[in-house]
């Protein structure tokens, strides 16, 4: 893709992948998108898409002011990761290849029912590991 030079930069570029795209990327790029506001172009995916997001995860991020139930699960795409600057999978299920060129990271995030937390307080301790993440990266990204 050309950059005409005379136009505005391209704001950096995120994907977040988990398994169904039902939860955690989702929780992932609706607190970018939040952070954000705009200066980082977000997109989240599922290397299996399930049919629906998961009602927690939605709660969870209502809880912060974060409306995503218009969001659906979608399928990782050539197109997506061949346009996106970073490439973020969320837990140990879903497997993408890395491409040359583009930062590629896995995060291990916490996953409480490991611990027998399950139900809302379990949504919140992962949304919670996921936005300090998200914080780090978004300054990463933005040089903030």
């Amino acid at each position: 893709m050309t950059h005409d030079p005379n136009s505005p930069p391209m704001p950096p570029s995120v994907l977040f992948v988990c398994s169904k795209n039902g939860g955690k990327s989702q929780l992932a790029a609706g607190l970018m998108n939040q952070l954000a506001a705009g200066r980082v172009a977000v997109h989240s995916a599922g290397t299996k898409p399930g049919k629906s997001l998961n009602p927690q995860a939605v709660g969870s991020l209502s809880e912060l002011g974060i409306d995503i139930a218009g969001e659906h699960p979608k399928p990782v795409t050539d197109y997506t990761l061949d346009a996106v600057d970073a490439v973020i999978i969320l837990g140990s299920e879903a497997k993408l290849e890395p491409r040359a060129g583009t930062r590629f990271e896995v995060w291990d995030t916490d996953e409480p029912s490991e611990r027998g937390i399950e139900g809302m307080e379990r949504m919140r301790l992962v949304r919670d590991d996921i936005q300090a993440r998200v914080q780090k990266l978004y300054a990463e990204l933005t040089g903030d």
